[in-house]
Formats: structure tokens, sequence, C-alpha cells
């Protein structure tokens, strides 16, 4: 399979051609006759542009569906049936766009027979182009290298991958940190190391041409730690170019795996955002933390007022939280206790794990609590980028490094931007179940999008409206 550009372009080229070839061959006459005697559909007008009114139909067709296949120009490590299936909702909303612009009469659409009859011819031709494209010609052998920053790791998996290994990356630091103890591998004549009869391809940096320049479909990810950002960007650059990545068994503890790998190397199971999602998300974060900050603003200011009045003490709160691989950030929000109580009492409990029982919490701060009113300044945490309005919920540093000794997967949630709101919280699963907590948080891990981010959205906004309504009319 080709990677990067040559796959977007190539695969973008494809359908565009596919496209105005299938639109030409459902206009013509033959075809239209067809179309006539079917049921229903024969009773439509036939009446199919020509010149250069057929030409500027046939434009805006390819144009169209062009634009919605625009998801599917990336290339990815995908099963064929997914290939299939992903292609064919591709040509359905395509299909639901160009029959959106017929109703508002625009001169150059499709007629409703060509519209009918294309769309079979679709649903088949472009998922068939994206699985013949994908396939690599089964004359060439499958090609691996390793990639990683620990040369001995780097040795020892070399020996366990079974297909042809072209070479392996790595930093040339890593053999600085371990040459005073003893060479790990034999110096070769362009300064580079031979580890396990494998040259050296190059630094980290230098992935992506790799993987271009060798055609390579596996990369074995040998990092000594599998939560930093360079064994991101090495598995970013895997799934940029559709190619499989892999590690040890012996750290499928440390990373999402597939659950149905068997052997020594498994499939590591995390997918990297989309660019458009990606956007889509952080647009929607940037639209709901402003929105919900300016539409609050009345809100704001009554709860500040009513927490001077209840005590006098300050209005916000910080606390430290864990981010994304392990760094740390400060959230902000309503203080629902006494001042420095945690200070006082010696105490530390997680913002979910407090309930309105703690003596600690303040009358207002009790409402605040039970109504979530209390999170409203991490809108501002969301704006400033440090969190996303869905995600799993960040806990604190201490915290995290106690539930670790007891929840091995739990680094997994770091894999991800912390939300304000995610999969655990509106399944009312909180920090007090962490073993339940990390399952749910996995699974948005897996299964992240923009689509199911507004699920979520919206099951929370449902879920606050109905705990403020109770506790209202308490």
């Amino acid at each position: 399979m080709k990677g990067g550009w040559q796959y977007r372009v190539g695969s973008a080229l494809g359908v565009a051609a596919l496209t105005a070839l299938a639109v030409t061959f459902t206009n013509s006459a033959p075809v239209q006759a067809v179309v006539s005697t079917l049921p229903v559909v024969g009773q439509l007008s036939a009446d199919p542009p020509a010149g250069v009114e057929g030409a500027l139909e046939v434009l805006t067709t390819v144009a169209v569906v062009a634009a919605v296949f625009v998801p599917l120009y990336k290339p990815r490590p995908r099963r064929i049936l997914d290939v299939v299936v992903l292609a064919q909702k591709r040509v359905l909303v395509a299909m639901l766009a160009l029959a959106a612009i017929g109703y508002f009469d625009y001169s150059y659409r499709l007629p409703r027979t060509t519209l009918l009859a294309v769309t079979p011819v679709l649903l088949v031709a472009l998922p068939a182009w994206f699985v013949w494209i994908r396939q690599r010609p089964t004359s060439e052998p499958e090609r691996a290298i390793v990639v990683g920053d620990d040369p001995d790791e780097i040795e020892r998996l070399a020996g366990d991958v079974d297909v042809p290994v072209l070479g392996y990356l790595c930093p040339t630091s890593s053999f600085d940190r371990v040459a005073s103890a003893s060479p790990p591998a034999a110096v070769v004549a362009d300064g580079g190391f031979t580890l396990h009869g494998m040259d050296r391809l190059g630094g980290l940096s230098r992935i992506e041409d790799v993987l271009v320049e060798y055609d390579v479909d596996t990369v074995v990810l040998a990092f000594e730690h599998t939560d930093r950002a360079e064994f991101f960007g090495a598995l970013d650059a895997c799934y940029e170019h559709g190619v499989d990545a892999k590690v040890h068994r012996d750290h499928a503890d440390q990373v999402l795996t597939s659950d149905r790998d068997v052997g020594t190397l498994v499939n590591v199971d995390v997918e990297p955002w989309d660019v458009q999602d990606y956007v889509l998300k952080r647009a929607f974060d940037l639209l709901f933390s402003t929105g919900g900050l300016l539409a609050l603003s009345p809100i704001i200011l009554a709860i500040a007022v009513a927490i001077q009045l209840d005590d006098g003490g300050s209005v916000l709160y910080k606390q430290e939280r864990t981010a994304v691989f392990g760094e740390t950030f400060d959230v902000y929000k309503f203080r629902s206790m006494v001042e420095n109580a945690e200070e006082e009492t010696g105490a530390t409990i997680s913002d979910e794990d407090a309930g309105g029982v703690d003596p600690r919490v303040t009358r207002v701060g009790r409402i605040l609590r039970e109504t979530h009113l209390d999170e409203i300044p991490q809108l501002w945490t969301v704006l400033k980028g440090d969190m996303s309005v869905v995600g799993p919920r960040p806990e604190r540093p201490e915290l995290d490094s106690d539930i670790q000794t007891g929840v091995v997967d739990w680094r997994k949630r770091w894999f991800v931007k912390p939300g304000l709101t995610g999969l655990a919280q509106v399944n009312d699963v909180t920090g007090a179940e962490p073993g339940e907590k990390l399952r749910y948080d996995l699974q948005y891990v897996k299964q992240q999008s923009f689509s199911f981010d507004m699920k979520l959205v919206i099951r929370q906004i449902w879920k606050v409206g109905v705990d403020a309504i109770e506790t209202v009319f308490e």
C-alpha cells in the first residue's frame, strides 16, 4: 500500500474518476431505458442532460462525493470489512447531499433517476477501489522495522518478528547512554550501529521517510517508556501511513492492545483522531466553553456573591490534575468546602468522591455540588486547551499514584486529553470505583470520535438538568 501523500492523491483521484464514470454510465441512453422499466422509479421523468450542462452535472457530483470521502483519504490499517462499511456509509451521505442540492433546484443538480441509478454503482465501485488501493501485490513480502529508544529492547524484539526486518530507528543518544557499560552493538562504517544483524536506518525523526521509502508494513515499537511523547509520535506516524504497530506482550499492560492477538507481539489498538475530527473537537471545545461562560455569566456572578456571603472566603479553589502523558495542569472550581479544608484536616479526597455529608462542605457548596455548578470555572480550562469537553475525568496526581498501585492499566487513561465529562460520568461511576471507572474510560479511548462526544454531551446535559430540578424541588 502506498503511504502518505501518494495514498491521499491516488485515493482522491480514484474517487473522482470512478464517480465521473458512474454518472456518465448511468446517464447513457441504454441504462436510462432499463431504469425506466423499473416499478416506481420508471414513473420519474428521465431527462439526462448532454453537452456542457451534462459536464457541469458530472463536476457537481464529483465535487460532492470527493468532499464527503475526505476522511478516507488518510491511510490507516483497517480490516477489509471496515473499509467496505466506511466507504458505503460515505456513499450514502454523498447521495443525501446530492438529493438536498436537487431539492433547492440547483441548475446542475443530478436528475432523480440518475441519482437512484448511480447509488448502487457507487456502493460497489468506491468500496472496491479503497480495498484494492490498500492491498499490497502478493508477490512482495511483508516488511518490518523496529523503532525505539532502548538498544537492548530493540535487539531482543528483533528475534521475535516473524517477517523480514529491514532495519531499525533509534536515537544516537540512546547508544551514548549505555556505551560506558558495555557496547551493545557493533559500529559500522557510516557511524551507525548493527543490532541483531539489522542496520540502523536513522533516528526517530526519520520514521515517516523510512515508512514511505521502504514501503513498510509493520513497525515494532521498542520504547523504554510507552507513556511518553516519543512513543505516541511513532504510533501516530504508523497510523498516518497505514502501517500496523506492534509491541511486546510484556508491555501490553501499559498500552491499549487487541484482546484477540496471540503470540509475543501484539497489535496496538490506539487510533489517533482524524485531522477533521480533531479540528471539530477543538472547535466544539472553543464554542462550548466560550458560549457557556457568556451564557452563565449571571449565574457565575450570583455564585461568587453567595460564596462571599456564606463564609467570606475565596470564590475559587485551585487543584493540580493529571493530563496527557502524566503531565499536570491546574484546574479551578467554585470553592464548595471551608477555606483550606484539606490543609487543616490533613485529608485529600477526589472531587467526585466528596459527597454532601462531608462536614467540610459549606451550605452553598452542597448546592453547587448537587447541581454540578461548582464545575463551571473549568470551562476556562477547556478554553485554554488543557482540557476538553469530553474525555476521562482528570484525577489529582497523588490519587493517580495511589490508584495505579491497585489498578495496573490506570495509566492508559492518559492517552487522551482529560475532559469535563466522559463515559464514566454519564454512567454515574466515580473514582471510588477505579476498576469500573477505568473500564468506561478505556472504552471511550477506543471508541472516541466527534459523534460519540456529541452523544455524551447530550447525555450529560440531560443528567445535569435532572439533578438541578431534583435539587430545586427537594
